[in-house]
């Protein structure tokens, strides 16, 4: 903007030049013509020359100003660009770090699930074995009686007179309750995995088989009244599923079910949930049983205590009876001591009174 200004003035010059070299060769041509116009030509040319000069200076000054103020309109828009594009490059790298950070934990979670995953897998080959399960079994069975009974409640392994061995029983007032674990894995998952229904029907059957020969050997085994046990024994199975497989499995709608099968052969199914229930309501008992010993106890101790306590009163009335006898002595010794104290007075009184009597009796001395 700078340069326009002096380049209209060099026009505005140069045009008022060739007018004015005009005039004067018309003036050279009529000499008594043009001298006046000349005069007043170059009168007006010096006016416009210094309008011109002064509207340049002015609109140059303007230019400036007008510039100044684009200048800071572009400085103080580049500085609020350049602070919301700061803010927008600080919020991309937080959600960078966000996303990376999440990255990072949807990583360890892979790893995590891929570890659960083959963990499972090794489990599930390792209960594929049959006395692995059973061993599994009695663990989680022993666990959970140490988890709520007191130990002194229950035994495992215990092994009655004919050499058979449950795997726990309960010690309860009016008798033992046997409990043995099962885990009919194998026929249960072959139903669960079954592609049609004729595969499905020949797995539940075999599943069924199982269930019914575990349930007879409980009945035949450990229900044995004439030691001690109750005329019902628990069949302990220690997945929930194959739990609620089994008390609602049937092979036909016409036939019981494996639930109604066991109730009738006196064996309870129980799974970790609901034997823990059992457990609680045991336990109850237990806590019963303790409390009415414990009530029995405080009953002969509080004889004991009576007995005690009326040896005590009699002691303590004798007692009573030698400290009244003390306090009548002592109120007696008492009194005695204050007659004895009224007459020191009386003979200290008396003293005082002759030796003044006699000082009063003695001549002054000169």
């Amino acid at each position: 903007m700078d340069f326009l200004l002096p380049v209209l003035i060099i026009l505005a010059a140069v045009g008022l030049a060739a007018w004015w070299l005009r005039r004067a060769l018309l003036a050279a041509l009529h000499p008594e013509r043009e001298a006046p116009a000349l005069l007043l030509l170059q009168k007006e040319l010096q006016a416009g020359i210094a309008q011109t000069t002064r509207e340049s200076q002015a609109l140059q000054q303007h230019l400036r100003e007008e510039l100044r103020l684009l200048n800071e309109q572009v400085a103080r828009a580049l500085t609020e660009a350049n602070r919301t594009v700061g803010d927008r490059l600080d919020n991309t790298a937080k959600v960078i770090g966000d996303v990376r950070e999440r990255l990072g934990q949807m990583d360890e979670a892979s790893k995590r699930i891929f570890d659960v995953g083959r963990d499972i897998a090794e489990l599930q080959q390792a209960l594929s074995a049959p006395k692995l399960r059973g061993g599994l079994s009695e663990y989680m069975l022993a666990e959970l009686l140490d988890e709520v009974l007191p130990r002194e409640s229950y035994a495992l392994q215990y092994k009655f007179k004919g050499g058979e061995t449950v795997d726990a029983v309960i010690r309860l007032s009016s008798g033992l309750a046997a409990i043995d674990a099962k885990f009919p894995l194998e026929n249960f998952r072959r139903s669960l995995a079954a592609q049609d229904d004729a595969e499905r029907l020949a797995a539940g059957k075999q599943f069924t088989r199982d269930v019914k020969k575990h349930i007879d050997d409980i009945a035949r085994k450990y229900i044995r009244t004439d030691e001690g046990t109750f005329d019902f024994a628990l069949m302990y199975i220690p997945a929930e599923n194959v739990y609620y497989g089994v008390i609602i499995c049937a092979e036909g709608s016409a036939e019981e079910t494996l639930l109604q099968y066991a109730l009738r052969r006196r064996v309870i199914p129980v799974s970790p949930n609901s034997f823990f229930a059992y457990l609680q309501t045991i336990l109850l008992g237990l806590r019963g049983l303790r409390v009415e010993e414990s009530a029995r106890e405080i009953m002969d101790n509080l004889a004991r205590l009576t007995k005690e306590l009326e040896s005590f009163a009699e002691d303590f009335r004798i007692v009573g009876q030698h400290l009244g006898n003390a306090q009548k002595r002592y109120e007696e010794a008492d009194r005695r001591l204050s007659r004895v104290e009224v007459k020191l007075e009386q003979m200290s009184g008396f003293s005082k009174a002759v030796e003044g009597a006699g000082a009063a009796a003695l001549p002054a001395v000169q």
